[in-house]
C-alpha cells in the first residue's frame, strides 16, 4: 500500500499546471443560446398558435426545454476546457463525455494565430489557433482574454522558433 502512495506523490510532482478558460466565454455562449432558442420558442409558439390552435402551441415548450438542458451542458463543457504550457509542448484538454487531450510540441508548430470574430470582440474574447504540419494535430484554445491570447501566441512562437524541428 505504501508503494502506491509513493507513486501517487511522485506523479503529482510532474503534473502540469492547468489554466481554465475565462468566464466570459461561458457568458457569451449562454447568451447566444438564450437569444436563438428564445426566438425559436416564440416563433414556434406564435406559428402553431395561429395556424393550429392554442393546444398545439404547447410544442413551443420543446425549444424551452432544450434551452434549459443546453444551459447546463454549456457549463459542463466550459469547465472541461483547459490548457497547460510545459517545457517542450502545449497540452489542451477538453470534453465531458469523451475526454480529448491534445499535445502540440513547440518544435512542430508552423503558425500560431489569434482570431476574434465580431461576437467574440463584443465580449472581449479571442481564440488562439495552432497549426502544425499534420492537420490532425491542429488545435484551438477559444475564449481567451485578448491580452492572454497575444501573450500565449508570442510565447508559443518564441518557443517554436527555439525548438524548431526543421522538417
Amino acid at each position: 500500500m505504501e508503494t502506491g502512495s509513493t507513486e501517487t506523490a511522485g506523479d503529482t510532482a510532474t503534473e502540469p499546471v492547468w489554466t481554465g478558460l475565462p468566464p466570459g466565454l461561458l457568458r457569451m455562449r449562454r447568451l447566444l443560446l438564450v437569444v436563438w432558442l428564445g426566438l425559436l420558442t416564440v416563433g414556434v409558439g406564435l406559428l402553431l398558435g395561429l395556424l393550429a390552435g392554442v393546444v398545439w402551441a404547447a410544442f413551443a415548450l420543446l425549444p424551452l426545454a432544450l434551452l434549459v438542458w443546453g444551459w447546463h451542458m454549456l457549463g459542463r463543457n466550459w469547465l472541461s476546457w483547459r490548457y497547460a504550457e510545459r517545457a517542450d509542448d502545449l497540452l489542451i484538454s477538453r470534453g465531458v463525455l469523451f475526454r480529448e487531450e491534445t499535445v502540440v510540441p513547440y518544435g512542430r508548430m508552423q503558425l500560431v494565430e489569434v482570431t476574434s470574430g465580431p461576437v467574440e470582440r463584443h465580449f472581449g474574447l479571442a481564440s488562439v489557433q495552432l497549426h502544425t504540419a499534420a492537420a490532425a494535430t491542429d488545435a484551438c484554445i477559444p475564449g481567451l482574454d485578448p491580452a492572454e491570447a497575444e501573450r500565449l501566441r508570442d510565447r508559443l512562437t518564441e518557443l517554436g522558433e527555439a525548438r524548431s524541428a526543421g522538417l
